[in-house]
């Protein structure tokens, strides 16, 4: 009898002490991200919140980087809806190889490197299908960390604000480079220069390769024969960003021409490709890494780290997106009607830069407005100061982002009388 008790009442406490176990468990628990804080809102996708929770009939979004029509609604190319029929319902939904669609990275190396590339031919280049330029940019920061983990990389001040999150969550360290020059709202040339050559022998450095994102400022092809000459001086290493390739001119060759001026220097490049802007292919995540290297056995040595950097990451890249870009790339008729389709868009953007600057001009603005035709590809590094874009949206419901960014894309027909007059306003 008394051993049953002392059963009953190790049971009891043995319970308890689960019991007791269990809630300091729970509380335990509940404290693990107790620590976490709400992260700061992205510039870019803050404006646009911003902008749908105003209800004044006269607001304007100039801050998306997407492109939209003359009546500010978004655009699906001719030349993508009819790869979407060719291929609906003919292929199956199976894995693409870690490195994506073999198809998709051949076309897409013969629109940077050129239809007759000797890297293409010779097989000199490493390349992999990407998460958009976002994830070939990412691949890379953390190719580079792996194998040159001392190494560090130049940015340009200023620049798409995500490469510094890219990289710095690669753990790379990041070094600034001159860029914009203000006071002509172009480019610092002789900055820049300073940087080249004052940066230590063999450095990496960030290029954007056409339509500077955010001044749509480019150097011109004889300050870019400048760059390559200094770069090779010094044994640097570019990487090439170029997510608006055909969008900035109308003219993919043209929109190459840094590359290709690099690559006739003898240079071993780094390039990361998308389709967001020059297809329109914003949600599908298309694009490319590719890395030129010495020779095939090189090229497929990287090529397989690449891959088994992609592997933890995302282990295989979407492949609907893949079949488009290849389905028009890789038909004559098709690729014709794209080239004439982005023509169209890079047109429009061009002639909305036109009327903005003789709106502004019309109002009798004491200031010169002639960087807005000057600048090129999607956005215009306007000039204006945080204060006075914070009046733009305070008073007249234009939103952008704080640093003066307009998108051109949001220009329209029917609103660029109102903007111009607006930017007039605040900026007397």
């Amino acid at each position: 009898m008394a051993f049953c008790k002392a059963m009953a009442l190790g049971s009891t406490r043995q319970s308890s002490s689960r019991t007791a176990s269990a809630v300091a468990g729970v509380r335990f628990m509940s404290s693990w991200w107790k620590s976490v804080q709400p992260a700061a809102k992205d510039p870019i996708l803050g404006v646009t919140e911003a902008f749908l929770a105003d209800h004044s009939p006269d607001k304007v979004n100039v801050g998306v980087g997407a492109y939209r029509d003359d009546n500010g609604k978004p655009v699906v190319l001719e030349c993508v809806r009819e790869a979407e029929r060719r291929i609906a319902g003919n292929l199956n939904m199976e894995y693409l190889p870690m490195g994506g669609s073999m198809k998709m990275v051949e076309e897409t190396l013969k629109l940077a490197y050129g239809e007759n590339s000797e890297f293409i031919r010779d097989k000199k280049i490493a390349a992999v299908q990407a998460l958009s330029g976002t994830g070939a940019c990412r691949l890379f920061a953390d190719f580079q960390k792996r194998f040159l983990p001392d190494s560090q990389i130049y940015i340009p001040i200023p620049t798409w604000s995500n490469h510094h999150n890219i990289w710095r969550d690669a753990h790379v360290a990041q070094k600034t480079y001159h860029y914009y020059k203000p006071e002509s709202r172009g480019l610092d040339f002789a900055g820049l220069m300073d940087d080249i050559k004052n940066a230590p022998n063999g450095s990496f450095f960030l290029l954007h390769a056409c339509a500077h994102n955010p001044t749509g400022v480019d150097p011109t092809e004889e300050q870019w024969k400048e760059i390559s000459h200094q770069f090779k001086d010094k044994g640097h290493f570019a990487f090439f960003d170029m997510a608006y390739q055909g969008f900035a001119s109308g003219d993919p060759e043209r929109d190459a021409k840094s590359i290709r001026i690099f690559l006739e220097d003898g240079h071993q490049i780094g390039i990361a490709q998308s389709y967001a802007k020059n297809m329109g292919l914003y949600g599908q995540r298309v694009g490319c890494l590719s890395v030129v290297c010495e020779d095939e056995k090189q090229a497929i040595a990287v090529k397989s780290q690449l891959q088994q950097l992609a592997r933890p990451m995302y282990s295989n890249p979407p492949v609907h997106g893949a079949l488009i870009v290849s389905s028009i790339l890789g038909d004559p008729d098709l690729k014709k009607l794209w080239l004439k389709e982005v023509k169209v868009m890079a047109d429009r953007i061009i002639g909305m830069r036109t009327a903005l600057r003789e709106n502004l001009e019309k109002l009798g603005s004491p200031l010169s407005w002639k960087h807005v035709t000057d600048q090129i590809g999607m956005f215009c590094y306007s000039g204006m100061t945080p204060e006075q874009v914070d009046r733009l949206t305070n008073e007249y419901h234009i939103y952008m982002t704080r640093n003066g960014r307009i998108s051109m894309a949001g220009v329209t027909t029917g609103n660029v009388g109102y903007l111009a007059r607006a930017i007039h306003e605040v900026t007397k």
